[in-house]
């Protein structure tokens, strides 16, 4: 009995054995013949390891090849664990070196993924660089890249236009991985930068690098190139924008204002030659990630300097508006080229914008001398209705549609968007006020200068944009934009004709005459304009087209606060309007007989012919 019990269980513990080999072979077998591929690929992920390379984002020009946006070479800190976690006291010196916080760090490293660096701080300089370096044994983990750093040549300088980059946040990083962004990505947050992310930012390369069992480089395996991201060729005239940027900044230490906006575009296009806002901003300050006392500076200045006041500014546009009454009252025939209205300052106790009053004026004059108690009167005969009507039949009350971010809509007084807000009826009193660009109208720079384009365009109303073509580090272009009509104004062609005289005399005989006056060498059609402020002193317009047989530019200028137009925003589009047809130029010296005289070069045009 003790026997067979005892070789029972030996077969028993045989045959366990037995199958404990089979399926260790078995196992062995699987893995190396179905699984060999996916267990060699996991021993090799042991010893070699892939590191990006970040591609330098493409840079900017202007339509003449002017760069104006480019990158220099930097060194980025970055973590890069490849055989064991960062140790807190690494993180702890880094933290103290870098003057960046512990949290911030174990942050990126808890949301880190796969076996790309984890970027801490970009472009350090040449003294932290050194203590790294040399002290090594102390940052186990930590690597320098070398990186392309993004520049931005002329600092405030088209700011609002260009935008700016800086590194990805958790929200963006969130909306964008499907896109291939990752964390320490840097990525485009405003202006053409924010627009264009995709294209500007490239293909990342990388290096196959073989390590040893403590994670220190052996050999590189192989390389791939970063591919630089496509370059923007902007309609911009940058000669053009420093100009403006000048202009605006000197009238403004003049007269003591503090915020302004300026737009110059062609009307027969819609490419935009130079867009201003005041106050402004170095985009350099974001693309390390700003300071405390930078972005405290920024952030609590009244004035609100990362606002683009030209596409994001909305402000009564005053005697502006006068182009929409006077087209309307002519298309619907409320009143006659040749009709004389009167104005004894019948309305308000006064006439035009000086309180004067001018008696009797036909159309032109009414519109160049910019008489209120005229409009007042054309306003009462069209009813708000109609104003509405001619208002959205130029744009306004819409975006434009330009290739910038956060542009405003702006708004067309209505009985309706008084019934909706207010729930009030509309008054007479309030249709006076709408027809010279008073009460619930409001407009951007950006809208002013697009309405004063369709009267210099015979009606015709473009797309504003600020990209010409899209061009790959290939030097191939990749995409090209050409005007866009949007619509075209659908009054009498002697209507157009009418406003356009009256603008025209605005300069020669009107209330711009004393800045420009009939010697101007170029000739100039305009509107002035003072819009109320209740919040304080009134804001200064003017807005301008020439030549006038055949513009090429419109120009559209405000001044917070600034009175009169005038006064204040007058003389800012006369220095632009100089700038862009080169009056501005110095004249040439005038020949003597021991020194021949070098003939004038031309003057570049600011628009294409």
């Amino acid at each position: 009995m003790v026997i067979n019990d005892f070789e029972n269980r030996l077969k028993v513990l045989s045959a366990l054995v037995v199958f404990i080999i089979v399926v260790l072979i078995a196992r062995a077998g699987y893995m190396q013949i179905y699984q060999g591929e996916y267990y060699e690929k996991r021993a090799e992920g042991n010893r070699i390891r892939l590191i990006p390379t970040m591609a330098p984002r493409g840079t900017f020009y202007d339509r003449n090849g002017e760069n104006i946006i480019t990158n220099r070479p930097g060194f980025t800190v970055s973590l890069l664990p490849l055989t064991e976690p960062i140790r807190p006291e690494v993180v702890a010196r880094l933290s103290e070196l870098l003057k960046v916080p512990q949290e911030e760090i174990q942050g990126k490293i808890k949301n880190h993924i796969g076996f790309e660096p984890i970027r801490i701080k970009s472009d350090i300089g040449p003294d932290i660089l050194t203590i790294i370096e040399e002290q090594k044994e102390l940052y186990p983990g930590v690597i320098i890249e070398v990186q392309a750093v993004r520049d931005y040549l002329y600092k405030e300088v088209g700011a609002h236009i260009l935008g700016y980059v800086s590194e990805i946040s958790d929200e963006e990083l969130e909306t964008r991985k499907s896109a291939g962004y990752k964390s320490g990505d840097i990525i485009g947050k405003f202006g053409l930068e924010r627009i264009y992310d995709e294209s500007l930012r490239g293909t990342n390369g990388g290096r196959q690098v073989e390590v040893d069992v403590t994670g220190r480089p052996i050999q590189i395996l192989g390389e791939r190139d970063a591919v630089a991201g496509d370059d923007l060729h902007l309609t911009l005239d940058w000669n053009l924008q420093l100009a403006a940027e000048q202009a605006v900044d000197s009238q403004l230490q003049t007269i003591g204002a503090k915020a302004a906006a300026a737009v110059v575009m062609n009307p027969q296009t819609g490419e935009v030659l130079a867009m201003v806002s005041r106050p402004a901003f170095n985009p350099n300050l974001f693309v390390h990630g700003i300071s405390e006392n930078d972005w405290k500076a920024i952030n609590e200045n009244p004035y609100f300097p990362l606002d683009n006041k030209a596409i994001t500014g909305e402000y009564p546009p005053g005697s502006t508006f006068k182009i929409v009454t006077g087209t309307a009252a002519l298309s619907d025939g409320v009143v006659t080229a040749s009709e004389q209205i009167y104005d004894g300052g019948e309305f308000m106790d006064k006439g035009n914008a000086a309180g004067e009053v001018l008696g009797w004026l036909d159309f032109v004059s009414g519109l160049s001398h910019s008489d209120n108690v005229y409009f007042y009167i054309l306003g009462y005969r069209l009813g708000i209705d109609r104003l509405e009507h001619y208002a959205r039949m130029f744009g306004l009350g819409e975006k434009t549609g330009i290739n910038l971010p956060y542009e405003a809509e702006g708004l067309v007084a209505s009985q309706e968007y008084k019934q909706k807000v207010f729930e009030e009826d509309w008054y007479v009193s309030e249709t006076l006020d709408a027809a010279i660009g008073q009460g619930f109208n409001l407009v951007t720079p950006l809208q002013a200068a697009m309405v004063m384009g369709e009267i210099a365009a015979d009606g015709k109303r473009f797309q504003p944009y600020l990209v010409d073509k899209i061009v790959n580090a290939d030097g191939q272009v990749v995409k090209t934009y050409q005007p866009k009509l949007l619509s075209t104004l659908d009054v009498p062609e002697e209507v157009i004709r009418l406003v356009q005289q009256g603008l025209r005399d605005v300069t020669k005989s009107g209330t711009a005459a004393g800045v420009f006056g009939p010697g101007f060498p170029v000739d100039i059609a305009g509107k002035t304009g003072t819009a109320e402020n209740p919040h304080g002193q009134d804001h200064g317009w003017f807005v301008a087209y020439g030549p006038f047989d055949n513009p090429s530019l419109v120009v559209a200028v405000i001044v917070e606060n600034g009175g009169y137009g005038a006064v204040s925003a007058v003389p800012i589009g006369k220095r632009i309007i100089e700038a862009a047809f080169g009056l501005n130029q110095p004249k040439p010296v005038p020949a003597t007989p021991t020194t021949p005289a070098a003939p004038a070069a031309p003057a570049a045009p600011a628009t294409r012919p």
